[in-house]
């Protein structure tokens, strides 16, 4: 006596290879991101190369802020939300790579929060 029809079990190898797939490509994302740091290396590389805006570089030392500093002092900012504020000014370079990795931060952070698969 047969436990599965024919098309029962179609559905099953299929839901079986698709997870095998994800849960691979997820290990394999994890395990790259986490111990390559070429995969960032590379963008930062670009974008040193690639945008006005990061490569000019203060002459002045810089101070550090102290806790006693004087209320009105602005901390120095960060080189991502420069490039953020100037989005108009950057180049075609530098606006794939924000996008890229916004997208996937924006991404990981709503199928994450929905116990989708994301890495």
């Amino acid at each position: 006596m047969e436990l599965l029809d024919p098309s029962q079990k179609e559905v099953l190898r299929f839901a079986v290879s698709c997870r095998v797939l994800t849960l691979g490509l997820q290990v394999l994302t994890r395990f790259l991101g986490s111990s390559t740091p070429i995969m960032y290396w590379f963008p930062a590389h670009l974008l040193q190369d690639q945008e006005p805006l990061l490569r000019c570089v203060d002459t002045a030392p810089r101070k550090p802020l102290e806790d006693n500093s004087t209320p009105g002092q602005k901390a120095p900012r960060n080189c991502l939300m420069k490039l953020l504020c100037n989005w108009k000014s950057c180049s075609p370079v530098t606006k794939c790579i924000l996008v890229y990795f916004l997208t996937y931060w924006l991404l990981g952070l709503i199928l994450h929060c929905n116990f989708l698969p994301w890495t």
